[in-house]
């Protein structure tokens, strides 16, 4: 038995993986036709179901930060998932990204714990290249790097990741997410939804759902590619 998630239906070997729960629901909801719950133990709502074309998706909220999706990945890998993308949000650093525009992590510098203790503190971490390629074609988006830190209302600049000039945006989880996929042979690639631009302009939580849908929509066409 996983010691912190409480599998009620089954977890299938492709997965999407929202923070937030509420997007959890709403993701199953738009992607998933009968949705199961299949945990909602410590508040990590989970759903499992087939899309309109037969195939078989788990969609699980991870919650805030790199140690809860750590935790949570290698547990569902305990259930059988091969290959996931991380649906999530991240503020701007390049000047030029708005709110509302979405990212394809081509790989996250690790300036968080997590990431930093699976990696190397300040470590380049790469995702599944075929994953990645797939998620950018069906968001039509080319990959960039982003920064992953524990200080998601810290300083701009993030030390040691080059900067502005390198970074896209930064974010509390995916070098967590892609360093922990490595580590226990799960397929991952990340892609964000920009919420908070560099000037300080944020996306209403309405705004931030339907962009993930949008992200949902393509993350889970690439899983089936």
């Amino acid at each position: 038995m996983s010691d912190h998630l409480r599998p009620t239906a089954p977890i299938f070997e492709r997965a999407l993986l929202p923070g937030d729960p509420g997007r959890a629901m709403a993701l199953a909801q738009e992607l998933l036709e009968a949705p199961r719950m299949s945990n909602h133990a410590r508040g990590l709502w989970g759903y499992s179901g087939s899309t309109p074309e037969g195939e078989e998706l788990t969609i699980q909220s991870t919650g805030v930060g790199g140690p809860s999706i750590a935790v949570v990945l290698a547990e569902l890998a305990e259930h059988g998932v091969r290959r996931a993308v991380r649906i999530g949000t991240c503020r701007a650093v390049d000047e030029a990204l708005q709110p509302g525009d979405l990212i394809i992590a081509g790989a996250a510098i690790a300036r968080d714990g997590t990431g930093g203790a699976l990696a190397g503190q300040g470590a380049r971490v790469e995702p599944d290249p075929a994953l990645t390629a797939a998620l950018a074609d069906e968001a039509g988006i080319a990959p960039t790097t982003v920064a992953s830190t524990d200080l998601y209302y810290g300083p701009e600049e993030v030390p040691g990741a080059g900067g502005r000039a390198t970074v896209a945006a930064t974010d509390l989880a995916s070098a967590a997410a892609l360093a922990a996929g490595r580590r226990i042979g799960v397929a991952m690639a990340s892609g964000l939804v920009v919420a908070r631009g560099a000037d300080g302009a944020t996306l209403s939580d309405s705004e931030v759902e339907s962009r993930s849908l949008d992200l949902g929509r393509a993350a889970a066409a690439a899983l089936f590619r």
